[in-house]
C-alpha cells in the first residue's frame, strides 16, 4: 500500500481530539487572557525567552496542547513525563538526555510533566537542580491546586498561569471548526439545530466536547445531513442522573451543592453530597480541601474550631485513606454544617485586598517602622511608638494604618455569638471607631 494512504489511513483512525489537536498558537482556541494578543505567555513565546511555568486547571482546556505548541514554535527539544507512570529514575534519564541536546544560545529543552501534582515530594527534589541550572525548562501541568500539590523550592522556580473552563463561545468555534475542517466530519452536512445540551454535557471540556461531536458523527455517518439537537445529544449520552464524572461538569456541579449544603446549615443534603462524591471517587484529598476552605470563609469567626476540625479531618484522611476516611469527612461535614455561620474574615481580607488596589503603596506610619539602624533612628523611624504590653489591659490608643487611610474600617463583625463578644471587646477598647 503506498505511504500516502498508510498515512491517511493513521490519521482518520486516530480519535478526533488528537486529528484536532491545535498545532500553533493562532489554532488555539480559548485561553485569551494568556495566549492573545499582548498576553504574558504569547509575548513569551514570541521573545523566545520561556521560563518554567506550571499551567493550573480544569481537564480538557488545552494545558497539553499549550505545551506541545509551545515547543514546536521555539523549535526546542520536547521531553514528556507522567507522573502516574515515571519515577525518579525516569526524571533523571530524561534529564540527562535533554543535557545532551543543549546548545549554546539555544532554548532549554522542555520538559512536560502531565499531572505534576501526583509527583511524590523525592520526585519534584530530583526535579530541583535541573530547573534551577536552566538544564530545562519546566512546563508542568495539574488539576489541582499547584499551592497545595507541588513542593514550595520547586513553586518557586515556576510562575503558576490559571486555566480556565471554555466558554461557551469557545466551545462553540470549536464545533465550527471541528464541522468544517476535520478530515471525517468535514464530508458530511451538519444541521445544528440546538447546542444546549452539546454544551452542557461538554462542561467547559474541549475533550468532552469532541468525543460528543464524534458520537455524534459515528451513529449517524450513514446519513447525508447529520442533525444536532439536544433530544439527539441527551439520546445518545443516555446519561444516568447519578453517573459521576470527576473529571467534567459533574465534578463542580456536586462540589458547589456540597459547599452551598454546607453554607445554607443543612447537614443532611451536605452528607449526601459528600456521599455522591466518595462513591463516584473523588479524590479525598480534594473533598478535605474543600472543608478547609469552607471552614474559614462560611464559618469563619462564629466558630473558629470548625477550621481546627476541617483541618483534623484533612490529616485524618491523608492517613487512613479510604474506606475509613468517608466517617473523619462526615463528622466534618456535619459539624460544619450544623455550626453558625460568619463570612467577615472573607469579607474582610476582599475589602482589604480591593483597598490596596485602589490605594497603591501607602507608607508605614514613622512610629511603626523598624530602626536596626543609627540612621534610621535619626530620621524618626520607630519614634514614639507605645508598646502595648506597658499599658492596662496590653492596650493603648495609636494609629496603626497609613495616615490616608486611618479612618477605614475593613472588618465588621456580623451576628453571633464569638462575634458578639469580640465586637463588644473591640468597642470597649476603641470607643467610637468599633461601633456598630
Amino acid at each position: 500500500m503506498p505511504f500516502f494512504f498508510v498515512f491517511l489511513q493513521t490519521i482518520m483512525s486516530a480519535p478526533l481530539a488528537e486529528r484536532m489537536r491545535p498545532k500553533t498558537l493562532d489554532e488555539y482556541i480559548g485561553q485569551q487572557h494568556l495566549v492573545g494578543p499582548g498576553a504574558v505567555l504569547r509575548n513569551m513565546i514570541e521573545s523566545r525567552q520561556v521560563n518554567s511555568f506550571i499551567l493550573w486547571g480544569p481537564p480538557g482546556v488545552g494545558k497539553t496542547t499549550l505545551a506541545t505548541i509551545i515547543a514546536h514554535q521555539l523549535e526546542t527539544p520536547f521531553f514528556t513525563l507522567s507522573a502516574v507512570t515515571s519515577g525518579v529514575k525516569d526524571v533523571r534519564e530524561v534529564i540527562e538526555r535533554a543535557k545532551g541536546t543543549s546548545f549554546f544560545n539555544a532554548s532549554s529543552p522542555i520538559l512536560f510533566i502531565d499531572e505534576i501534582h501526583r509527583f511524590s515530594k523525592s520526585q519534584q527534589d530530583s526535579l530541583l537542580g535541573a530547573v534551577e541550572q536552566g538544564i530545562v525548562t519546566l512546563v508542568g501541568a495539574t488539576t489541582e491546586n499547584p499551592s497545595f500539590e507541588v513542593i514550595r523550592p520547586l513553586l518557586s522556580r515556576c510562575q503558576v498561569y490559571v486555566l480556565k473552563s471554555l466558554e461557551k463561545d469557545d466551545l462553540l468555534q470549536l464545533m465550527e471548526r471541528v464541522i468544517h475542517q476535520d478530515v471525517l466530519l468535514s464530508q458530511k452536512h451538519f444541521d445544528v439545530q440546538e447546542t444546549t445540551a452539546l454544551l452542557r454535557y461538554s462542561g467547559g471540556d474541549a475533550r468532552k466536547l469532541l468525543n460528543i461531536m464524534e458520537l455524534i458523527y459515528n451513529a449517524n455517518c450513514h446519513l447525508d445531513t447529520i442533525i444536532i439537537n439536544d433530544r439527539l445529544v441527551s439520546q445518545l449520552l443516555q446519561q444516568n442522573p447519578l453517573a459521576y464524572d470527576k473529571g467534567g461538569e459533574m465534578h463542580y456541579d456536586i462540589i458547589s451543592a456540597f459547599i452551598k449544603s454546607i453554607r445554607g446549615s443543612d447537614p443532611d443534603a451536605a452528607v449526601y453530597w459528600l456521599a455522591r462524591m466518595i462513591e463516584g471517587g473523588e479524590d479525598p484529598a480534594f473533598i478535605a480541601r474543600r472543608l478547609v476552605i469552607s471552614a474559614a470563609e462560611d464559618i469563619g469567626l462564629a466558630n473558629p474550631n470548625a477550621l481546627l476540625l476541617a483541618n483534623a479531618a484533612f490529616d485524618a484522611v491523608m492517613k487512613l485513606g479510604f474506606p475509613e476516611g468517608r466517617i473523619p469527612l462526615a463528622e466534618a461535614t456535619v459539624y460544619l454544617a450544623s455550626s453558625p455561620k460568619s463570612n467577615s474574615a472573607y469579607m474582610a481580607i476582599n475589602s482589604a485586598l480591593a483597598l490596596v488596589k485602589k490605594s497603591g503603596n501607602q507608607p508605614v506610619p514613622l512610629h511603626l517602622r523598624n530602626a536596626p539602624t543609627q540612621l534610621m533612628e535619626e530620621l524618626g523611624y520607630g519614634q514614639d511608638y507605645k508598646y502595648a504590653h506597658d499599658f492596662e489591659d496590653h492596650f493603648v490608643v495609636q494609629q496603626y494604618l497609613p495616615d490616608a487611610l486611618r479612618n477605614e474600617r475593613l472588618w465588621h463583625p456580623q451576628r453571633n455569638a464569638a462575634e458578639d463578644k469580640l465586637a463588644q471587646r473591640m468597642e470597649q477598647l476603641w470607643g467610637e471607631r468599633f461601633k456598630p
